[in-house]
């Protein structure tokens, strides 16, 4: 293993594109390390060249490789000798009913949304721990506090998954520093979003304001621990 660095290490899921990116870029602007997951890794324009491009890794990740977590954590250790924080971002939406549905369907979002960002808490739940201030980001969604349509209903029930899986995270590692928060926002301006909804995109939550309120959530103190956060760029009646 090679020496730790002084400085926090994040694990950003998803990181190639839309939300991912901008919490990685905005991480690593503010003095972070980061370990990028992605499924065709490649080193992104805002890492730069020279010094600063070494405090950026690159892992080969597949949600649905159920190995994959743990040889990301290992390859991280390896280049940084610590994590402090993982960002599971990754997610999948399939837009059908729950009557509509298959069971291959749900089984697909629950892999992607829910059983893949608990392997990666698991997987570096050690290295977190040691940290006495480790952070787990859950991206769950607000159709994981609310079914708004018939349509999200089955991507719904994953992301009330996921946010139950924050919470478990939170009562498992408390004691020893871990501090998880399932981040839900609605529209995110992505190309997930763009299919899902007529409203212009910059009428949506724009994804490097997401990742600043990402970065803030994980440089919160132990005593400032936030369950879960909700953002939304329309009125509803509770979000």
């Amino acid at each position: 293993m090679t020496n730790k660095i002084e400085r926090r290490v994040a694990l950003i899921s998803g990181a190639s594109r839309g939300i991912g990116d901008h919490v990685a870029a905005e991480l690593f602007r503010q003095g972070w390390a980061v370990s990028l997951g992605m499924r065709n890794p490649a080193m992104p324009a805002w890492a730069g060249s020279g010094d600063a491009a070494d405090f950026v890794h690159l892992a080969e990740y597949d949600a649905n490789d159920t190995g994959a977590e743990a040889r990301w954590v290992e390859d991280a250790m390896q280049c940084f000798g610590r994590v402090d924080a993982i960002i599971a971002n990754a997610g999948i939406m399939i837009p059908k009913t729950v009557i509509e549905a298959e069971d291959e369907d749900i089984d697909a979002m629950l892999a992607v949304n829910v059983k893949a960002p608990r392997r990666l808490a698991k997987a570096a739940w050690e290295p977190l721990c040691e940290s006495g201030q480790g952070r787990v980001i859950i991206l769950a969604s607000l159709s994981g506090k609310r079914v708004k349509s018939a349509g999200s209903g089955s991507y719904a029930v994953s992301k009330f998954a996921a946010v139950a899986l924050s919470h478990a995270i939170r009562q498992a590692g408390f004691e020893k520093g871990v501090r998880a928060t399932a981040v839900c926002p609605g529209f995110v301006a992505t190309d997930m979003a763009a299919g899902l909804t007529a409203r212009p995109a910059e009428l949506l939550t724009q994804p490097a304001d997401l990742a600043r309120i990402i970065a803030l959530l994980v440089s919160l103190p132990n005593e400032a621990s936030v369950a879960e956060f909700a953002i939304n760029c329309q009125l509803e009646e509770s979000f």
